[in-house]
Protein backbone atom coordinates (compact mmCIF):
# COMPACT_ATOMS: atom_id res chain seq x y z
CA UNK A 1 0.00 0.00 0.00
CA UNK A 2 2.82 2.82 1.01
CA UNK A 3 4.65 1.75 -2.21
CA UNK A 4 1.24 2.49 -4.24
CA UNK A 5 0.67 5.94 -2.37
CA UNK A 6 4.36 6.66 -3.08
CA UNK A 7 3.70 5.82 -7.14
CA UNK A 8 0.55 7.72 -7.22
CA UNK A 9 1.51 10.98 -4.67
CA UNK A 10 2.56 12.98 -7.91
CA UNK A 11 -0.95 12.61 -9.43
CA UNK A 12 -2.92 13.41 -6.47
CA UNK A 13 -1.01 16.32 -5.37
CA UNK A 14 -1.10 17.45 -8.63
CA UNK A 15 -4.56 16.76 -8.83
CA UNK A 16 -5.67 18.27 -5.11
CA UNK A 17 -3.94 21.77 -6.49
CA UNK A 18 -6.39 22.06 -9.40
CA UNK A 19 -9.23 21.40 -7.03
CA UNK A 20 -7.91 24.02 -4.31
CA UNK A 21 -7.10 26.58 -7.38
CA UNK A 22 -11.21 26.02 -8.88
CA UNK A 23 -12.49 26.60 -5.28
CA UNK A 24 -10.27 29.89 -4.34
CA UNK A 25 -11.28 30.81 -8.24
CA UNK A 26 -15.12 30.34 -7.48
CA UNK A 27 -15.18 31.52 -4.13
CA UNK A 28 -13.52 35.63 -5.74
CA UNK A 29 -15.95 35.37 -8.45
CA UNK A 30 -18.76 34.31 -5.98
CA UNK A 31 -17.62 37.46 -3.42
CA UNK A 32 -17.50 39.91 -6.50
CA UNK A 33 -20.55 38.89 -7.64
CA UNK A 34 -22.21 38.91 -4.18
CA UNK A 35 -23.14 35.19 -3.93
CA UNK A 36 -22.28 32.19 -1.93
CA UNK A 37 -20.02 29.82 -3.55
CA UNK A 38 -20.50 27.12 -1.01
CA UNK A 39 -24.45 27.64 -2.30
CA UNK A 40 -23.31 27.20 -5.51
CA UNK A 41 -21.69 24.10 -4.99
CA UNK A 42 -24.85 22.04 -3.88
CA UNK A 43 -27.41 23.56 -5.66
CA UNK A 44 -29.12 21.99 -8.96
CA UNK A 45 -28.64 18.33 -9.11
CA UNK A 46 -27.51 18.98 -4.98
CA UNK A 47 -30.76 20.13 -4.35
CA UNK A 48 -32.66 16.62 -5.65
CA UNK A 49 -29.89 14.90 -3.83
CA UNK A 50 -30.24 16.79 -0.58
CA UNK A 51 -33.92 15.97 -0.34
CA UNK A 52 -33.65 12.27 -1.24
CA UNK A 53 -31.09 11.68 1.33
CA UNK A 54 -32.39 13.36 4.04
CA UNK A 55 -36.74 11.97 2.89
CA UNK A 56 -35.95 9.26 0.53
CA UNK A 57 -37.79 8.84 -2.66
CA UNK A 58 -41.38 10.20 -3.76
CA UNK A 59 -40.86 14.09 -4.22
CA UNK A 60 -42.43 15.23 -6.95
CA UNK A 61 -42.37 18.99 -8.00
CA UNK A 62 -44.49 20.64 -10.43
CA UNK A 63 -42.68 22.82 -13.29
CA UNK A 64 -43.89 25.84 -14.48
CA UNK A 65 -44.76 24.03 -17.49
CA UNK A 66 -46.90 21.66 -16.07
CA UNK A 67 -44.40 18.62 -16.12
CA UNK A 68 -44.04 16.35 -13.27
CA UNK A 69 -40.29 16.21 -11.93
CA UNK A 70 -39.84 13.29 -9.69
CA UNK A 71 -36.99 11.97 -7.88
CA UNK A 72 -36.67 8.99 -8.86
CA UNK A 73 -34.81 9.82 -12.14
CA UNK A 74 -32.04 10.37 -9.35
CA UNK A 75 -30.30 6.69 -9.41
CA UNK A 76 -29.77 6.00 -5.68
CA UNK A 77 -26.08 5.26 -4.42
CA UNK A 78 -25.03 8.97 -4.27
CA UNK A 79 -27.59 9.92 -1.41
CA UNK A 80 -27.31 6.73 0.16
CA UNK A 81 -23.92 7.60 1.15
CA UNK A 82 -24.66 11.54 1.67
CA UNK A 83 -27.48 10.45 4.09
CA UNK A 84 -24.74 7.70 6.23
CA UNK A 85 -22.13 10.82 5.84
CA UNK A 86 -24.48 12.98 7.47
CA UNK A 87 -25.36 10.67 10.44
CA UNK A 88 -21.88 9.76 11.12
CA UNK A 89 -20.49 13.30 11.01
CA UNK A 90 -23.70 15.37 11.95
CA UNK A 91 -23.15 17.26 9.01
CA UNK A 92 -26.00 18.96 7.02
CA UNK A 93 -26.83 16.73 3.86
CA UNK A 94 -25.38 19.16 1.58
CA UNK A 95 -22.00 19.18 3.19
CA UNK A 96 -22.13 15.73 3.45
CA UNK A 97 -22.53 15.48 -0.35
CA UNK A 98 -19.74 17.66 -1.04
CA UNK A 99 -17.63 15.25 1.39
CA UNK A 100 -18.83 12.24 -0.17
CA UNK A 101 -17.91 14.37 -4.10
CA UNK A 102 -14.39 15.38 -2.82
CA UNK A 103 -13.41 12.30 -1.38
CA UNK A 104 -14.84 10.23 -4.81
CA UNK A 105 -12.96 12.37 -6.99
CA UNK A 106 -9.73 11.62 -4.99
CA UNK A 107 -10.66 8.07 -5.42
CA UNK A 108 -11.40 8.93 -9.03
CA UNK A 109 -7.98 10.49 -9.92
CA UNK A 110 -6.28 7.48 -7.92
CA UNK A 111 -8.27 5.13 -10.15
CA UNK A 112 -7.46 7.05 -13.64
CA UNK A 113 -4.01 6.76 -12.69
CA UNK A 114 -3.98 3.65 -11.99
CA UNK A 115 -5.48 2.03 -15.27
CA UNK A 116 -3.26 4.63 -17.34
CA UNK A 117 -0.27 3.40 -15.16
CA UNK A 118 -0.80 -0.21 -16.07
CA UNK A 119 -0.99 0.41 -19.59
CA UNK A 120 1.62 3.22 -20.69
CA UNK A 121 3.20 3.89 -17.40
CA UNK A 122 3.74 6.22 -14.18
CA UNK A 123 4.23 9.54 -16.58
CA UNK A 124 1.28 9.01 -18.83
CA UNK A 125 -0.72 8.51 -15.77
CA UNK A 126 0.41 11.65 -14.36
CA UNK A 127 -0.83 13.55 -17.01
CA UNK A 128 -4.03 12.14 -17.39
CA UNK A 129 -4.86 12.85 -13.83
CA UNK A 130 -3.73 16.18 -14.51
CA UNK A 131 -5.74 16.42 -17.45
CA UNK A 132 -8.88 15.42 -16.62
CA UNK A 133 -8.61 18.00 -13.09
CA UNK A 134 -8.53 20.49 -15.83
CA UNK A 135 -10.93 19.79 -18.02
CA UNK A 136 -13.38 22.82 -18.71
CA UNK A 137 -16.16 21.69 -16.68
CA UNK A 138 -13.75 20.03 -13.84
CA UNK A 139 -15.80 22.68 -10.88
CA UNK A 140 -18.21 19.65 -11.09
CA UNK A 141 -15.38 17.34 -9.31
CA UNK A 142 -15.97 19.41 -6.54
CA UNK A 143 -19.86 19.78 -6.30
CA UNK A 144 -22.17 17.59 -4.77
CA UNK A 145 -22.94 15.75 -7.62
CA UNK A 146 -22.51 12.02 -8.73
CA UNK A 147 -19.71 12.56 -11.29
CA UNK A 148 -16.63 12.26 -9.03
CA UNK A 149 -18.34 8.98 -7.84
CA UNK A 150 -19.44 7.08 -10.76
CA UNK A 151 -15.78 7.95 -12.29
CA UNK A 152 -14.18 6.30 -9.03
CA UNK A 153 -16.56 3.22 -9.54
CA UNK A 154 -16.17 3.36 -13.55
CA UNK A 155 -12.25 3.90 -13.46
CA UNK A 156 -10.99 1.18 -10.47
CA UNK A 157 -13.62 -1.14 -12.29
CA UNK A 158 -11.87 -0.80 -15.61
CA UNK A 159 -8.62 -1.65 -13.70
CA UNK A 160 -9.82 -4.59 -12.02
CA UNK A 161 -11.18 -5.89 -15.73
CA UNK A 162 -7.50 -5.48 -16.79
CA UNK A 163 -6.06 -6.95 -13.81
CA UNK A 164 -8.38 -9.68 -14.13
CA UNK A 165 -9.94 -9.27 -10.35
CA UNK A 166 -13.27 -10.38 -11.99
CA UNK A 167 -15.47 -10.46 -8.86
CA UNK A 168 -14.79 -6.65 -8.34
CA UNK A 169 -15.15 -5.61 -11.36
CA UNK A 170 -18.42 -6.59 -11.45
CA UNK A 171 -18.87 -5.68 -7.84
CA UNK A 172 -17.69 -2.44 -8.83
CA UNK A 173 -20.08 -2.73 -12.10
CA UNK A 174 -22.56 -2.98 -10.05
CA UNK A 175 -22.06 0.04 -7.80
CA UNK A 176 -21.22 2.02 -11.09
CA UNK A 177 -25.11 0.90 -12.20
CA UNK A 178 -26.27 2.13 -8.95
CA UNK A 179 -24.90 5.69 -9.43
CA UNK A 180 -25.92 7.15 -12.42
CA UNK A 181 -28.28 5.68 -15.75
CA UNK A 182 -24.48 6.03 -17.63
CA UNK A 183 -23.87 2.91 -15.02
CA UNK A 184 -24.64 0.91 -18.05
CA UNK A 185 -21.90 1.93 -20.22
CA UNK A 186 -19.81 0.06 -17.31
CA UNK A 187 -22.13 -2.79 -16.81
CA UNK A 188 -21.67 -3.46 -20.14
CA UNK A 189 -17.84 -3.21 -20.61
CA UNK A 190 -17.39 -5.69 -18.13
CA UNK A 191 -20.03 -7.57 -19.21
CA UNK A 192 -18.76 -7.95 -22.91
CA UNK A 193 -14.71 -8.45 -21.25
CA UNK A 194 -16.12 -11.04 -19.20
CA UNK A 195 -18.01 -13.23 -22.14
CA UNK A 196 -14.74 -13.00 -24.07
CA UNK A 197 -12.81 -14.08 -21.23
CA UNK A 198 -14.69 -17.06 -20.30
CA UNK A 199 -14.78 -17.84 -23.91
CA UNK A 200 -11.26 -18.26 -24.07
CA UNK A 201 -11.05 -20.30 -21.05
CA UNK A 202 -13.48 -22.45 -22.34
CA UNK A 203 -11.67 -23.29 -25.77
CA UNK A 204 -8.36 -23.19 -23.86
CA UNK A 205 -7.18 -21.14 -26.56
CA UNK A 206 -4.51 -19.80 -26.27
CA UNK A 207 -3.05 -23.05 -24.58
CA UNK A 208 -2.91 -22.78 -20.68
CA UNK A 209 -3.40 -18.85 -20.52
CA UNK A 210 -6.88 -18.98 -18.68
CA UNK A 211 -7.68 -21.68 -16.30
CA UNK A 212 -11.50 -23.09 -16.27
CA UNK A 213 -11.41 -23.09 -12.53
CA UNK A 214 -11.86 -19.27 -13.48
CA UNK A 215 -14.97 -19.67 -15.50
CA UNK A 216 -17.65 -19.72 -12.17
CA UNK A 217 -15.86 -16.37 -10.92
CA UNK A 218 -16.34 -14.92 -14.13
CA UNK A 219 -19.98 -16.31 -14.66
CA UNK A 220 -20.44 -14.41 -11.44
CA UNK A 221 -19.32 -11.85 -12.15
CA UNK A 222 -21.38 -11.34 -15.21
CA UNK A 223 -24.68 -11.80 -13.08
CA UNK A 224 -23.36 -9.53 -10.52
CA UNK A 225 -22.52 -6.91 -13.00
CA UNK A 226 -26.09 -5.65 -14.25
CA UNK A 227 -28.15 -5.89 -10.93
CA UNK A 228 -27.43 -2.37 -9.78
CA UNK A 229 -28.68 -0.76 -13.17
CA UNK A 230 -31.71 -3.54 -13.40
CA UNK A 231 -32.73 -3.23 -9.90
CA UNK A 232 -32.94 0.34 -9.78
CA UNK A 233 -34.83 0.67 -12.78
CA UNK A 234 -36.95 -2.43 -11.90
CA UNK A 235 -37.85 -0.81 -8.34
CA UNK A 236 -38.92 2.00 -9.94
CA UNK A 237 -41.01 -0.10 -12.24
CA UNK A 238 -42.63 -1.11 -9.05
CA UNK A 239 -42.84 2.05 -7.72
CA UNK A 240 -44.51 3.92 -10.31
CA UNK A 241 -46.61 0.74 -11.14
CA UNK A 242 -45.23 0.68 -14.68
CA UNK A 243 -42.19 -1.72 -15.85
CA UNK A 244 -40.80 0.76 -18.15
CA UNK A 245 -41.92 3.73 -15.33
CA UNK A 246 -38.19 4.77 -15.05
CA UNK A 247 -38.12 5.84 -18.79
CA UNK A 248 -41.38 7.99 -18.05
CA UNK A 249 -40.10 9.54 -15.12
CA UNK A 250 -37.16 10.83 -17.35
CA UNK A 251 -38.91 11.39 -20.43
CA UNK A 252 -41.43 14.30 -18.15
CA UNK A 253 -37.96 15.55 -17.08
CA UNK A 254 -37.41 15.99 -20.79
CA UNK A 255 -34.21 13.13 -21.42
CA UNK A 256 -35.37 10.50 -23.99
CA UNK A 257 -33.02 8.80 -26.22
CA UNK A 258 -34.15 10.23 -29.83
CA UNK A 259 -31.11 9.24 -31.93
CA UNK A 260 -29.48 12.48 -31.59
CA UNK A 261 -32.52 14.41 -33.50
CA UNK A 262 -32.81 16.55 -30.91
CA UNK A 263 -29.47 17.69 -30.29
CA UNK A 264 -28.56 18.18 -33.95
CA UNK A 265 -31.92 20.48 -34.41
CA UNK A 266 -30.73 22.46 -31.46
CA UNK A 267 -26.78 22.79 -32.98
CA UNK A 268 -28.87 23.79 -36.00
CA UNK A 269 -30.48 26.17 -34.58
CA UNK A 270 -27.15 28.07 -33.53
CA UNK A 271 -26.18 27.74 -37.46
CA UNK A 272 -29.11 29.33 -38.52
CA UNK A 273 -29.38 32.31 -36.37
CA UNK A 274 -27.14 34.91 -35.00
CA UNK A 275 -25.55 32.90 -32.59
CA UNK A 276 -23.37 31.08 -35.77
CA UNK A 277 -20.14 31.10 -34.06
CA UNK A 278 -21.55 29.53 -31.35
CA UNK A 279 -23.12 26.56 -33.61
CA UNK A 280 -19.67 26.45 -35.05
CA UNK A 281 -17.51 25.94 -32.15
CA UNK A 282 -20.40 23.25 -30.90
CA UNK A 283 -19.21 21.43 -34.38
CA UNK A 284 -15.92 21.60 -33.89
CA UNK A 285 -15.98 20.40 -30.40
CA UNK A 286 -18.20 17.60 -31.86
CA UNK A 287 -15.14 17.12 -34.59
CA UNK A 288 -12.34 16.57 -31.86
CA UNK A 289 -14.37 14.48 -29.58
CA UNK A 290 -14.69 12.22 -33.05
CA UNK A 291 -11.21 12.56 -33.47
CA UNK A 292 -10.12 11.55 -30.04
CA UNK A 293 -12.09 8.50 -29.98
CA UNK A 294 -10.71 7.66 -33.52
CA UNK A 295 -7.02 8.27 -31.88
CA UNK A 296 -8.30 5.82 -28.76
CA UNK A 297 -9.10 2.91 -31.19
CA UNK A 298 -6.16 3.27 -33.54
CA UNK A 299 -4.26 3.46 -30.23
CA UNK A 300 -5.45 -0.01 -29.60
CA UNK A 301 -6.85 0.68 -26.02
CA UNK A 302 -8.16 -2.64 -24.28
CA UNK A 303 -11.64 -3.08 -25.67
CA UNK A 304 -13.37 -2.65 -21.98
CA UNK A 305 -12.03 0.84 -22.36
CA UNK A 306 -13.24 1.33 -25.53
CA UNK A 307 -17.11 0.09 -24.96
CA UNK A 308 -16.77 2.14 -22.10
CA UNK A 309 -15.71 6.02 -23.70
CA UNK A 310 -17.77 4.73 -27.00
CA UNK A 311 -21.15 4.30 -24.91
CA UNK A 312 -20.84 7.29 -22.89
CA UNK A 313 -20.14 9.10 -26.28
CA UNK A 314 -23.10 7.40 -27.69
CA UNK A 315 -25.23 8.37 -24.89
CA UNK A 316 -24.62 12.34 -24.45
CA UNK A 317 -25.08 12.84 -28.30
CA UNK A 318 -28.04 10.60 -28.52
CA UNK A 319 -30.55 11.71 -25.63
CA UNK A 320 -32.49 15.12 -25.34
CA UNK A 321 -32.54 17.17 -22.48
CA UNK A 322 -30.71 20.45 -21.23
CA UNK A 323 -27.86 20.22 -23.96
CA UNK A 324 -25.26 22.31 -21.52
CA UNK A 325 -24.95 18.94 -19.43
CA UNK A 326 -23.46 17.41 -22.63
CA UNK A 327 -19.77 18.31 -21.47
CA UNK A 328 -20.64 16.94 -18.10
CA UNK A 329 -21.93 13.62 -19.15
CA UNK A 330 -19.07 13.11 -21.08
CA UNK A 331 -16.52 13.72 -17.69
CA UNK A 332 -16.27 10.33 -17.00
CA UNK A 333 -14.30 8.92 -20.55
CA UNK A 334 -11.22 9.79 -19.12
CA UNK A 335 -9.66 7.67 -21.78
CA UNK A 336 -10.30 10.08 -24.48
CA UNK A 337 -7.56 11.49 -22.81
CA UNK A 338 -4.92 9.28 -23.70
CA UNK A 339 -3.63 10.33 -27.04
CA UNK A 340 -3.56 14.54 -25.38
CA UNK A 341 -1.45 12.22 -22.83
CA UNK A 342 0.61 10.52 -25.00
CA UNK A 343 1.40 13.69 -26.96
CA UNK A 344 2.12 15.43 -23.95
CA UNK A 345 4.72 12.29 -22.62
CA UNK A 346 7.11 13.32 -25.95
CA UNK A 347 7.47 16.98 -25.12
CA UNK A 348 9.85 18.57 -23.28
CA UNK A 349 8.76 20.21 -19.92
CA UNK A 350 8.13 23.65 -20.58
CA UNK A 351 5.93 22.66 -23.12
CA UNK A 352 4.17 20.10 -20.73
CA UNK A 353 3.80 22.57 -18.07
CA UNK A 354 2.69 25.05 -20.33
CA UNK A 355 -0.20 23.33 -21.80
CA UNK A 356 -1.22 22.35 -18.36
CA UNK A 357 -0.67 25.75 -16.89
CA UNK A 358 -2.89 27.34 -19.46
CA UNK A 359 -5.57 24.46 -18.88
CA UNK A 360 -5.26 24.39 -15.61
CA UNK A 361 -5.90 28.74 -15.00
CA UNK A 362 -8.56 28.10 -18.19
CA UNK A 363 -10.64 25.74 -16.46
CA UNK A 364 -11.05 27.54 -12.83
CA UNK A 365 -12.06 30.80 -14.46
CA UNK A 366 -14.73 28.74 -16.90
CA UNK A 367 -16.03 26.91 -13.52
CA UNK A 368 -16.33 29.98 -11.95
CA UNK A 369 -18.23 31.76 -14.96
CA UNK A 370 -19.96 29.07 -15.60
CA UNK A 371 -21.51 28.08 -12.09
CA UNK A 372 -22.44 32.45 -12.12
CA UNK A 373 -23.88 32.09 -15.25
CA UNK A 374 -25.94 29.23 -16.98
CA UNK A 375 -24.22 26.78 -14.36
CA UNK A 376 -25.25 22.87 -14.84
CA UNK A 377 -28.31 21.33 -14.33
Amino acid sequence: MRVALERVAPALGAFVALKLLGLLVLNAFANNAGRDAHRLLVWWDGQWYEGIARDGYGFVRIHDDGRLLSDYAFFPLFPLLERLVAQVTGFSYVDAGLVVSWVSSLAAAWGIFAVVDHLYGRRVGVLVTVLWAALPVSIVQSMAYSESLFTALAAWSMYAVLTERWLWAGLLACLAGLTRPVGAAVVAAVVVAVLLKGFRAVRGDPPGSTSRSMVPRLVLAAVVAPLGWFGYVGWVGLQTGNPTGYFAVTSDWGNTVDGGSAFATWVWAFLASSDFFLGVAICLGLALLGWLFWLCVRQRQPLPLLIFTGALILFALTTSGYFGSKPRYLLPAFPLLLPIALWLARRSLPVVISVLGLMAVSAAVYGGFWLLGPGPP
